[in-house]
């Protein structure tokens, strides 16, 4: 099948484009460098978009259909605030909520009206401004200073940039360092703090095949959840409150019930973590004879230890969850890259 795939990075919106089947052309680009895309190319793989639908710093555009939840990434698919996340994603969230009498973890949740959703400890982040201030960040270092004093003076110069930005806004400010600081980019954030489980699949579906299936093409698992944004009746960002209403996104994913077909034009867009493709050598070298390997053995260790504890209590098995599937995620995709 040929693919492009668009991906947004972590607290960064970046593209991941390739074309299979032909000379590959694939990279990751930030959203604002949208007009270096072979967009021509892209339409003659079924692109119907324009590049301002996807990307508009001065509209409704497609990132405004995209949140960062939880670590990962979630989308609006509804005017009404509902959003389809990963279960893994949503896990979290999840097992904050469950408890031995009521194990949505192990028998899944369902919420039949509005008024049956429950209140998580999520917060959705929807990027409203990408501003690259590569020059700002650097202008506080200069070539005599050691790496430690150049990282210090990074991170004052970041936080300075947040706060300006922010001023006494309710907006969520971020510097991100790009390419491993070969530039630099202030993500502004909406927050709204008002999210709910609407549906959450069983274990036994959204965790299915374990860490055995994770990270491993094609996957089987019903990896994914239903979750809803809130915000107070004034349609400002409010804490969970019964008087609140849905969040009406500026732009959302209208689902098709129609399917696809083989070869039918796909694109992604999403907050993956970072990439390491431009590591050196040297780097590469430390990883695979050092920091991977201790890594690995430390996270078969804290996996083992946690698991016996959670076999003789549901209790423990299910405060600990959250963190050994982060664990065990970690552990599989390092034993992997080794």
């Amino acid at each position: 099948m040929r693919k492009n795939l668009m991906t947004l990075s972590l607290c960064a919106l970046a593209l991941f484009l390739s074309f299979a089947g032909r000379t590959m052309d694939e990279g990751m680009w930030l959203l604002d460098t949208i007009g270096k895309l072979p967009v021509s190319e892209m339409k003659k793989h079924g692109l119907e978009l324009t590049p301002e639908q996807i990307y508009s710093p001065n509209g409704p555009s497609l990132k405004d259909a995209i949140v960062l939840l939880g670590g990962g990434t979630s989308s609006f698919v509804s005017a009404e605030g509902l959003m389809v996340t990963n279960h893994h994603v949503a896990f979290g969230g999840i097992q904050s909520l469950s408890s031995v009498k009521e194990d949505y973890l192990k028998d899944g949740f369902w919420a039949k009206s509005r008024e049956e959703e429950l209140s998580t400890n999520y917060t959705a982040q929807i990027v409203t401004e990408i501003k690259d201030v590569t020059s700002e960040v650097l202008s506080a270092v200069n070539d005599t200073m050691s790496a430690e004093k150049r990282a210090a003076a990074i991170r004052e110069k970041s936080r300075e940039i947040e706060n300006a930005a922010k001023g006494t806004s309710d907006l969520t400010c971020r510097v991100s360092d790009m390419y491993n600081g070969v530039s630099y980019y202030l993500f502004t954030f909406q927050a709204l703090t008002d999210v709910r489980l609407v549906y959450a699949p069983p274990s036994a579906i959204g965790n299915y095949g374990g860490e055995v299936d994770n990270w491993i093409w094609p996957r089987h698992t019903g990896d994914f959840s239903i979750m809803r944004a809130y915000v107070g009746p004034d349609g400002k960002p409010a804490k969970y409150s019964k008087e609140n209403v849905p969040y009406k996104p500026k732009v959302f994913l209208p689902i098709s019930a129609a399917g696809y077909e083989e070869g039918s034009f796909a694109m992604i867009m999403g907050f993956p973590g970072r990439t390491f493709r431009y590591r050196e050598a040297s780097s590469v070298e430390l990883s695979r004879d050092e920091s991977l390997p201790l890594t690995v053995d430390l996270y078969r260790t804290r996996m083992e230890i946690i698991d016996n504890a959670g076999k003789a209590d549901r209790v423990v098995a299910i405060k600990y969850a959250s963190k050994v599937r982060g664990v065990a995620n970690t552990y599989k995709n390092y034993l992997g890259t080794l």
